[in-house]
């Protein structure tokens, strides 16, 4: 099988952390934060738009700065670069914001970012957001609504690329990944929970799996 795409979750997988808890714990809104992802009467959806509301007020270059102290997972930029040097399309695909992902993106010199993206107003947010799932699909597999379905963007750039489906690797760590890893022709649990790695074709806590597969 030949790969011609790779889709990297961000947060826990080509990252060693979660922007949002980071911004949490330097900005003083742990509380907050806790107390809305484990709110079991709000959806997913929904807590995506509340979360934005404790950014309100903050400053778009200062939130950047605290992102940049999350490190890379181990061999990050070995993965990303052996994928370029064989003309493998990457992409992030984060339910997290788009101008973090995008500086990711920059950094990693990744080809695709597809995220949610917070409204600011001369550099400062306002608390609103822009969700990437504006039609409100729900995930195919979970019956949940995200912010952002990512078996959606694999059918995208599928089609943008003229490739299958077959012809992608998705990897990730969350429930929100497991429509892209369970769509794809290798799917992959990076570090993830039972619930994600039945999903997938691999399981594993090192992003060089990737570069293995692509030899085989």
């Amino acid at each position: 099988m030949t790969i011609k795409l790779v889709l990297f979750d961000m947060d826990g997988t080509l990252l060693k952390g979660r922007t949002i808890q980071k911004f949490a714990e330097k900005k003083g809104f742990k509380k907050e934060l806790h107390e809305l992802i484990n709110n079991k009467k709000k959806s997913f959806y929904k807590i995506t738009i509340e979360i934005a509301k404790l950014l309100k007020g903050m400053k778009k270059e200062e939130l950047l700065n605290i992102f940049r102290e999350i490190p890379l997972q181990k061999n990050t930029k070995k993965v990303i670069q052996s994928l370029k040097k064989t003309n493998i399309k990457t992409a992030i695909v984060t339910d997290s914001y788009y101008f973090v992902a995008n500086d990711l993106r920059k950094k990693l010199s990744i080809d695709y970012v597809f995220a949610n993206k917070l409204i600011s107003k001369n550099g400062v947010f306002t608390g609103e957001i822009l969700i990437h799932n504006d039609k409100k699909i729900k995930d195919p597999i979970n019956n949940e609504i995200y912010s952002i379905c990512k078996s959606c963007v694999l059918d995208k750039l599928c089609k943008k690329l003229n490739i299958s489906e077959k012809e992608v690797i998705a990897i990730g760590d969350g429930i929100v990944d497991i429509s892209m890893i369970h769509k794809s022709g290798i799917g992959i649990a990076f570090n993830a929970s039972d619930n994600v790695n039945k999903h997938a074709n691999v399981t594993t806590n090192n992003l060089l799996t990737i570069l293995d597969i692509i030899k085989r």
